[in-house]
């Protein structure tokens, strides 16, 4: 992980200290007799080029740090307390591994000053002017990390403002345009003082809220750049209006000004026409790949393994066309075909031939062909919810009662199950036979917090993903580990190794099942 974060930032760092911090040392002490730098940049110039190791994997690096302190407390609190100390000027981990980023631009930006006050018939012309251009040709590549990392940094702004309720925090993710604007009501042509922020694939229409601290907004509705479409509008009580059109709601709108007015449709209209040509261009993608590579044939699936789709080949499920995020829709690959799917479209398993008969995650299309279901077979198919409690806890990683509580709702008992099949997964029923789950929730990629928040319930623990929140508690201390030795590792998308593991069930803990006759 230390190597995937930092790169060769190590070499990095040997080369300056060693060659060229050295070499402008003494070049600055013989500065009198021999007033040049060109010929030592030119020199070491080309070495600068390691710089695009650590550039081209900045992106992922940054990525990782995110999704080890949101999983990992272990890694967040290591981090905070480096970042606590002196020598790091208050300033986050993020922002130091910035800082390599931002070096050859600077550097770009120095000589180029040098060149500027240097007389055009001094010794040490050519020399810059050829270190310059090598320079330059290393900053471009770091000019664009430093872009996506400015465009990051404002979604974190925006995200605070929506009050962190927003999940719009992802590299995908670009702002195009915010700012005020009124809305005409639907009624009575009442103008309301609103706010927008549009993005390159949704539009946030906003209602302003008092805060002591800065501007912030409710968001009313997101609107989806998907279908969108912009009208010219023409009120004469209210001037310089146009009307939002998309599948979730329609909005008419009141510039402050004709400009304003222009200046939105333009930038709605270039983002609705870049929305399409990218979808356009996936879609090719996606049928000159399938051209490209031997996609396993329909009578093949299952019986061949297929050529997994890299992840950054795509940004969106290639089922539902739902674009990938970090937290709540993540990605997933067939088993069958290859395709990357989001969990949705990849909640089905089958028995594939190659892999010695195994049950295997696949998507719905691959799912119908593998087993022989029709669409409307497919709708009797058992439901997640519709397994019965005594299938699954006789066959579980970890059952028992629990005390759970959703958001602010009264806190009830129900009995817990994290099925063999399904171990990423946690069912939640009234009782021990019931034949139809209350209520699923899948475990990978929820926060834990073990820490008892209440002295009534000391044996509590919680689970947290975006807005979703569950609360448990269990009758002893000893239950409670149990439950979160499995948590632990399903949040992350790993199980209990070995075929000697036993399931922790309600035998091994006599006083709930007394309990449960209440």
């Amino acid at each position: 992980m230390v190597n995937k974060i930092f790169s060769n930032i190590s070499s990095i760092n040997a080369f300056h200290s060693k060659f060229l911090l050295p070499e402008l040392e003494k070049r600055m002490q013989e500065w009198e007799t021999t007033p040049r730098i060109g010929d030592i940049l030119q020199k070491l110039a080309p070495f600068l080029k390691m710089y695009g190791e650590y550039v081209k994997g900045f992106d992922n690096a940054m990525e990782l740090v995110k999704n080890m302190t949101e999983r990992i407390p272990q890694f967040k609190s290591v981090v905070e307390e480096i970042q606590k100390q002196k020598i790091c000027g208050s300033l986050t981990l993020q922002h130091h591994m910035l800082e390599p980023v931002q070096r050859i631009p600077r550097y770009e930006m120095l000589l180029k000053d040098y060149l500027r006050k240097l007389p055009s018939d001094s010794p040490d012309w050519n020399d810059a002017k050829k270190s310059l251009e090598i320079i330059s040709t290393a900053a471009s590549h770091s000019n664009s990390a430093i872009r996506k990392m400015e465009n990051l940094k404002k979604l974190l702004e925006i995200y605070e403002m929506l009050g962190e309720e927003e999940d719009i925090v992802n590299p995908s993710n670009e702002l195009i345009k915010e700012g005020q604007i009124l809305k005409l009501a639907a009624r009575n042509t009442s103008a309301q003082e609103r706010y927008l922020f549009l993005f390159n694939n949704m539009l946030l229409y906003c209602v302003p809220r008092f805060s002591l601290v800065g501007s912030k907004f409710t968001v009313r509705t997101r609107v989806g750049i998907d279908g969108m479409k912009i009208v010219e509008t023409h009120n004469e009580e209210y001037p310089h209006t146009f009307q939002v059109s998309g599948k979730e709601r329609t909005l008419e709108l009141q510039a402050s000004s004709e400009q304003d007015k222009e200046e939105w449709i333009k930038a709605l209209q270039e983002t609705i026409d870049a929305f399409h040509q990218r979808h356009e261009t996936f879609r090719n993608a996606i049928a000159k790949d399938n051209d490209m590579h031997s996609e396993v044939s329909t009578a093949e699936l299952g019986k061949r393994a297929p050529r997994w789709i890299r992840d950054n080949e795509v940004t969106m499920c290639m089922k539902c066309k739902e674009s990938f995020n970090a937290l709540t829709r993540r990605r997933h690959h067939c088993r069958a075909c290859g395709h990357v799917v989001c969990w949705k479209c990849s909640d089905y398993k089958a028995q594939l031939e190659y892999d010695g008969g195994k049950l295997n995650k696949v998507c719905k299309d691959c799912y119908q062909i593998i087993s022989g279901f029709t669409d409307s077979e497919e709708k009797k198919r058992k439901g997640i919810l519709e397994i019965e409690s005594a299938e699954v806890s006789g066959n579980s990683i970890v059952c028992s009662f629990l005390q759970y509580m959703e958001k602010s709702k009264p806190w009830q008992k129900a009995w817990c199950v994290i099925p063999k099949q399904d171990p990423l997964v946690l069912y939640m029923y009234g009782a021990p036979q019931d034949v139809r789950a209350q209520a699923t929730i899948p475990l990978l990629g929820y926060v834990v917090d073990d820490l008892p928040k209440s002295a009534d319930l000391p044996h509590s623990f919680k689970l947290t993903q975006s807005k979703s929140v569950h609360s448990f508690a269990a009758d002893s201390e000893e239950l409670k580990q149990k439950w979160l030795k499995i948590i632990f590792l399903a949040v992350i998308g790993e199980t209990p190794d070995g075929p000697n593991k036993h399931p922790t069930t309600l035998d091994d803990h006599p006083e709930p099942r007394k309990k449960s006759e209440c």
